[in-house]
């Protein structure tokens, strides 16, 4: 191809696919499901109730019930409940993007003990003997939905059709119900009127010999589905009784959430100016791949019908970050490239190649982090894996891939060889005779000397650990009503009323409340929560209160932190899973010690955040978990992509025999890199502070956990992993007394072999 032939393939390229966004932005935008946190959704309150006599209901029961039912809800989709226990016997179940809400209470109240009988009424067969996760929803020959079901037991299955086979025509009937009742008349008197939960009755003409059964019967599609996912989901240890169930408002609310989009289009609009202006050609680019990228996003979750929530957008924000930094250390490579007096060609191709390798290790590592998440996380957790996962994909699909295309083909066309479409000052490039290399070029944070202070990073990260230590142990964590116990009041209107009106009426009577949300189809009902547990009298006097200004007696009740205290039980389980998958990669495609600082360094992130929000008194709830994630995510990312680039100029060294050359090595590496960090985390900032500004109140402690991770993640990449692995390296050469040589090992986007 000609230069005008790229060119015009470049304007064709993009022109197309901002034409098919342009055409179907405004339906996938209407297609995206907003979680229960962004647009309300479907309440029910269940009382837990003894399913036989002389059954007592205890903690574990009523902790294995929100279990089963947390199984049950994942049958609907990617829409992260929230599951609370009030009280010793209660459970309050919200679930977003529910349009059928019948059935979702059926699906969520049934006991789903499926039970083989015959026309006596006789037990023959019931949910036990059902192969776990052996239930499936299918076609028979005819087409018609049927249900399979997988038995334990093909032996005993064989004897009772022998049975029921010998029995006399139209008694030789084997009887399925659903949650059959003892004390319900019989098939044969039911007949005439069956009751709602008979499924279905075969004739039974011989002996079967087999663990599978087909179910039939008038079933729709749906109806198989939810039958196939209930009896997998297990039978419930109790019975539930529906106390009530309404529609719930979103804790954003329309204007709220209208404010963050605004704050996040804010945020990104600065990023593209900010790529525009420093890296120009590149950052244009960066600019249309950042827009596909985004489109792609929501429309893959609208393909797979998950659920927008804050745990969501935390993860797009964490993948915009990702795709901004797969972006930046192409940029970053090319101008080294342009600055050892490359062409522009060649510096698009050398560093094209060389950043690769980082972008590759540091995507995989995140990506483990969320495939782990995703299967050892619930709730919310499964939900930022999810969308963190999409977007690592769709990253690397677009700000590697989609990038190099498009930027390929302006370079070369040949009329872009100007330094200066590449960020470069004139002033800063060599000559190629000189044989300056990319290891010796200078950067902005030549000064710093980050080896030899590397004590002084120890003992101030140290102290900080000791002191945010004392400080939780003297304060606490100012824990929200999700990990601690508290109020819930739900209170009655007899019209319509907003938050403010609410909120002014409670301060007014005395219980000014920690969080207040309007709910029902009228805006009729308030719920308010405390984070604390009222006393006999203040629920007196606030009922009395309530009682003469609305005429109803408000629903008054206890809620328990045994759903929020098992979310953080099972995220700190993924993550720590997480970690050791990470040692063993880095230590596969790097080496130990590396993975070794890499953790030390996510761990450090973790707690630092922990110990400022202790300190300050921030509240600490679910979108707390959320942030902590995320962070974990941009640590990981910002180590790898240092320690990337240490091993490629340990390589490029070729052999390293003092202690002096390897300190060296690593400070030119993190000065290296210095600017990419910088650069990475200014951009995720600026979405941050502009969150912080414009978006809700309801988002503002969890931007701040962004914006203090986001800092303390690119310090202990740079001052305390790194570190970490010259400690740890430079006690090997002094045991061993030995330099360190090459591994005669290929890596992954380079030539060479590393150590």
């Amino acid at each position: 191809m000609n230069s005008k032939s790229r060119i015009i393939a470049f304007i064709v390229a993009v022109a197309v696919l901002f034409g098919a966004m342009g055409y179907t932005v405004k339906g996938v935008l209407e297609d995206v499901k907003l979680g229960l946190d962004l647009q309300g959704g479907f309440e029910v309150l269940y009382e837990v109730q003894p399913l036989k006599d002389g059954q007592k209901i205890t903690h574990d029961i009523v902790a294995d019930t929100t279990t089963a039912l947390s199984k049950r809800i994942d049958a609907f989709g990617v829409s992260e409940p929230s599951i609370q226990v009030e009280g010793e016997n209660r459970i309050r179940v919200q679930l977003a993007g529910i349009d059928d809400q019948s059935s979702a209470r059926e699906m969520l109240s049934s006991t789903a003990n499926l039970t083989f009988r015959d026309v006596n009424d006789n037990l023959l067969l019931d949910g036990s003997d059902l192969k776990e996760g052996g239930a499936a929803a299918s076609f028979d020959n005819q087409n018609r939905p049927i249900v399979t079901l997988t038995l334990k037991d093909a032996q005993k299955f064989a004897e009772i059709t022998s049975k029921i086979s010998k029995m006399p025509q139209g008694e030789n009937l084997l009887v399925i119900w659903m949650d059959f009742e003892e004390g319900k008349d019989s098939f044969k008197k039911e007949a005439a009127k069956p009751d709602p939960k008979y499924i279905s009755a075969a004739s039974v003409n011989q002996t079967l010999n087999t663990t599978d059964v087909m179910i039939s019967g008038n079933f729709t599609v749906e109806e198989t589905k939810n039958l196939a996912s209930i009896l997998n989901a297990g039978a419930l240890p109790v019975k539930l009784t529906e106390i009530y169930a309404t529609s719930v408002g979103a804790q954003f609310g329309e204007q709220a959430l209208q404010s963050t989009v605004f704050a996040s289009i804010v945020g990104v609009a600065l990023i593209f100016i900010f790529m525009l202006l420093y890296y120009r050609l590149p950052g244009f680019i960066s600019i249309i791949t950042l827009t596909v990228f985004s489109y792609l996003v929501l429309l893959i979750q609208n393909w797979i019908g998950a659920v927008l929530t804050l745990p969501g957008i935390a993860a797009l924000v964490l993948g915009i970050g990702m795709a901004v930094d797969a972006n930046i250390l192409t940029a970053e490579r090319i101008r080294e490239e342009l600055r050892v007096g490359k062409s522009a060609e060649e510096a698009f191709k050398i560093g094209s190649k060389v950043s690769l390798s980082a972008i590759i290790d540091a995507q995989l590592t995140t990506l483990l982090a969320a495939v782990v998440l995703f299967f050892f996380g619930t709730s919310s957790v499964k939900g930022f894996a999810t969308t963190l996962m999409i977007s690592i994909i769709l990253s690397f699909l677009t700000s590697v891939w989609l990038s190099r295309v498009l930027l390929g083909l302006l370079v070369k066309s040949g009329k872009f060889e100007n330094p200066f479409f590449y960020g470069v000052r004139k002033s800063k490039i060599h000559n190629p005779s000189e044989g300056v290399e990319t290891l010796d070029l200078s950067t902005n944070f030549d000064r710093f000397d980050f080896v030899h202070n590397r004590k002084k990073f120890y003992a101030i990260s140290l102290v900080i650990i000791i002191l945010g230590a004392i400080m939780i142990g003297i304060f606490r964590l100012n824990l929200g009503i999700d990990f601690s116990s508290g109020t819930r009041v739900e209170i009655l209107t007899n019209e319509p009323t907003t938050q403010e009106k609410m909120a002014d009426y409670l301060d007014k009577i005395g219980f000014a409340p920690d969080e207040l949300v309007i709910s029902g189809e009228n805006s009729d009902t308030a719920v308010a929560t405390y984070k604390k547990d009222f006393t006999q009298q203040e629920t007196l006097d606030l009922k009395k209160a309530i009682m003469d200004d609305y005429g109803h007696e408000p629903n008054v009740s206890t809620v328990s932190p045994t759903v929020g205290r098992e979310l953080v039980k099972n995220a700190i389980k993924a993550l720590a899973i997480a970690a050791i998958g990470i040692i063993i990669y880095v230590a596969v495609r790097f080496e130990w010690r590396m993975g070794v600082g890499a953790i030390a360094s996510l761990l450090h992130d973790v707690f630092f955040m922990v110990a400022i929000f202790s300190v300050f008194r921030i509240e600490v709830d679910i979108t707390f978990i959320a942030a902590i994630l995320t962070i974990v995510g941009y640590s990981i990312n910002d180590t790898i992509v240092t320690f990337d680039r240490i091993r490629e100029n340990v390589d490029h060294k070729g052999e390293i025999k003092t202690k002096e050359a390897l300190a060296d090595i690593v400070n030119k590496s993190l000065r290296q890199t210095m600017g990419r960090s910088v650069n990475t985390v200014l951009t995720v900032i600026v979405v941050v502070v502009a969150l912080l500004i414009f978006g809700a109140p309801a988002i503002r402690n969890f931007s701040i956990a962004l914006l203090i991770g986001l800092v303390t993640g690119m310090y202990s990449s740079i001052c305390i992993a790194a570190q970490i692995w010259y400690t740890l390296k430079s006690r090997e050469m002094d045991k061993k007394g030995t330099t360190l040589k090459k591994k005669e090992k290929k890596q992954w986007g380079s030539d060479e072999p590393v150590v």
